[in-house]
């Protein structure tokens, strides 16, 4: 009986789901910066359900190793009583590493400030991305520096979910440094130099290992046993088997939102 009552619960919920009309708005300036390749790139547009409140949070950061790229609204994230959030980020070589960190936290803290006009709930967003998004978003998971210079807690995050990022420096940040891509390095902007026990919960998401980019998966599975050994708990790694480094990504959507419905407390799909 109970498992009829949860199966009918889902029923219901899913055709509420579908049921539901969304809106998108394109292009909004998140920053404070002035220059014009701030004002030019960094904008967000935002997906979200028509006259709802306290709705969960995505924000999706693009790949393009930080070189190329646009913001999306990810298909596979649409129609499910999410508000999504795609931001745009200023691109390598024509700035630094550290300028295109602080954008990315920029628009969570923007994120965090506004997403209510939309119907998004502060307390329920998710930082995501996938490659050089998902690197971004590590980051910002965890050296608390980042989202803190605009007064944010990067705890405040309910979960941060990288698809594909990399837990070592970012091999085109190391091609601006004159290293190689093959040539590894951990330093300040390496999400592996921030491991720490006390942040929310951490999804890592991968390709199979031997189709992965440089080693992706491997930089992951390190990152998940440094952050458990310093004492995480809800840290949790996938690797994607027979899936390479851009076909992951649809597969690990459903990853993805298995772990948001748990979080929230609602019925996992099957």
């Amino acid at each position: 009986m109970k498992r009829q009552f949860s199966f009918i619960v889902t029923l219901l919920f899913a055709f509420a789901i579908h049921a539901q009309t969304y809106q998108q708005v394109n292009d909004i300036c998140y920053t404070t910066k002035q220059d014009a390749y701030a004002q030019e790139r960094l904008k967000l547009d935002i997906y979200y359900p028509e006259n709802q409140k306290d709705c969960p949070v995505v924000v999706w950061f693009h790949g393009g190793g930080l070189e190329a790229g646009n913001k999306e609204i990810p298909e596979r994230l649409k129609d499910k009583g999410y508000v999504v959030v795609g931001a745009n980020y200023r691109l390598l070589p024509k700035v630094t590493i550290k300028e295109t960190v602080d954008d990315a936290a920029e628009a969570v803290a923007w994120v965090f400030g506004n997403i209510g006009k939309y119907g998004g709930d502060t307390k329920k967003i998710v930082v995501t991305g996938h490659s050089a998004g998902g690197y971004l978003a590590m980051l910002l998971c965890l050296n608390k520096a980042w989202l803190g210079n605009y007064g944010i807690d990067a705890d405040s995050v309910m979960l941060y979910a990288p698809f594909s990022g990399q837990a070592i420096t970012h091999y085109n940040v190391r091609k601006m440094q004159g290293i190689s891509p093959l040539q590894p390095t951990i330093d300040e902007y390496a999400p592996l130099y921030w491991v720490r026990k006390d942040c929310p919960p951490f999804l890592l998401i991968c390709g199979d290992r031997e189709l992965e980019l440089f080693g992706r998966y491997d930089e992951n599975q390190y990152l998940a046993r440094m952050m458990k050994l310093a004492g995480h708990e809800k840290t949790w790694l996938y690797e994607l088997d027979g899936h390479g480094h851009g076909g992951m990504v649809e597969p690990g959507f459903h990853i993805l939102e298995t772990h948001m419905r748990q979080l929230l407390g609602k019925p996992v799909n099957p």
